[in-house]
């Protein structure tokens, strides 16, 4: 069954037992939602409901990595362990977690753990601080605006788990990844493909979006084709937000490339994409695309900024010492799409071939071309006609 739908069928059947009491009765559920999710990354993340007090009260979940513990088996994480990934702040569904965010429990928690999950089982908010050491949300999500809508979801669990599971999965592996050290190409690719596809579920919400009636010209234009039908106008909305997302990595590592070593004491701005791209095409697109007209109608500031949390936190030295500009493809580009769009991937037939392989071809081919069809210059002979370079 779907990890979310359990949560919300526990939910519900505790609930409506009418023995329950506000959040604890609640933590079991949650416990193991997080437990099935945290089982899946790497390394695994557990729940630790009410762990010791290190210095900032009890939380009511800690959150643990898998290097924590002795044995997988164990309940408890090794003596003296902080929670590294976090610790959550629950309360009951008539609460607001903006207000509990504000409170000085979590300001404490926030300082002594890094990272607070504020929730009351129908939203979460992650928060964690800024430079200046204040309490900023991080990355958020919600089943439900208010308690009464909450119930009825969790009551038609397997419609909502159809309706948000994907997303909601996705988040809470986000959550749980939040401390985790970013140096992989291949993890900041599934980062950013993950607040992609929150990006495009906003966009394709949308029935209409005349405001970006320019833009779609102005791709088709750049493409030479038209985006007619439903097929059309999901390839159009999905490559709009792909190429918003890929446009600010580019200007990310353009950003880090001419400013290292400094740039590991100052932070990126996502607005400065457009100052940073040199592709004429694409940055004439960000000029159209990046001003608050555009972008708050389409839901996207929110996410950018998270983007912008994301971009900032990883670890610049260790990236681009895996990362070089010729396997761009191999390291970033075919991971995001994979997990942004994997029908677009198909589709557009995104699929990396190492660098040998494509030696051998393009030597294999010229040799063929030289001893067996007698032209003395190979592929650089005028006469042949390259169809396929990939």
């Amino acid at each position: 069954m779907d990890p979310i739908e359990v949560y919300l069928k526990e939910l519900c059947d505790i609930h409506a037992s009418g023995a329950a009491v506000p959040e604890t009765s609640f933590y079991p559920a949650l416990s193991n939602l997080i437990n099935e999710i945290g089982s899946t990354l790497k390394p695994r993340v557990r729940c630790i409901v009410n762990p010791a007090n290190r210095g900032a009260g009890i939380p009511d979940i800690g959150l643990y990595t898998a290097e924590q513990f002795k044995k997988q088996v164990d309940t408890e994480p090794l003596s003296g362990q902080m929670p590294a990934r976090g610790v959550f702040e629950a309360k009951s569904p008539k609460e607001d977690t903006a207000k509990i965010a504000e409170t000085e429990q979590v300001r404490k928690y926030c300082s002594r753990y890094g990272v607070v999950i504020v929730t009351n089982f129908r939203e979460f908010l992650l928060v964690g601080r800024n430079q200046q050491g204040d309490t900023v949300p991080l990355d958020s999500f919600r089943i439900a605006p208010d308690e009464t809508s909450f119930w009825a979801a969790a009551t038609h669990h397997v419609k909502s788990a159809k309706e948000i599971g994907v997303r909601m999965c996705e988040f809470i592996s986000r959550m749980l990844l939040i401390s985790a050290p970013l140096s992989e190409p291949r993890d900041l690719a599934w980062f950013l493909a993950s607040y992609a596809r929150d990006a495009k579920a906003n966009v394709e919400s949308m029935s209409e979006l005349p405001a970006l009636a320019e833009v779609r010209s102005a791709l088709e234009d750049a493409l030479g084709m038209k985006f007619a039908d439903a097929k059309g106008e999901h390839f159009f909305r999905s490559t709009l937000v792909q190429t918003i997302f890929y446009g600010i990595f580019s200007a990310w590592v353009l950003w880090c490339r001419s400013n290292m070593p400094e740039s590991q004491t100052s932070n990126f701005d996502w607005k400065q994409a457009q100052w940073l791209i040199n592709v004429p095409f694409i940055r004439t697109l960000f000029e159209n695309l990046m001003i608050p007209t555009m972008l708050k109608p389409l839901g996207l500031v929110e996410i950018l900024d998270r983007v912008n949390t994301v971009l900032n936190r990883v670890d610049r030295p260790a990236f681009f010492g895996k990362f070089q500009d010729e396997h761009a493809v191999q390291y970033f580009y075919e991971p995001f799409l994979e997990a942004f769009d994997p029908e677009l991937r198909k589709d557009l037939g995104v699929w990396y071939t190492p660098r040998e392989i494509v030696q051998y071809q393009v030597a294999r081919v010229d040799m063929v071309l030289r001893e067996e069809m007698g032209l003395v210059d190979g592929l650089a002979d005028p006469n042949v006609v390259v169809l396929a370079p990939c």
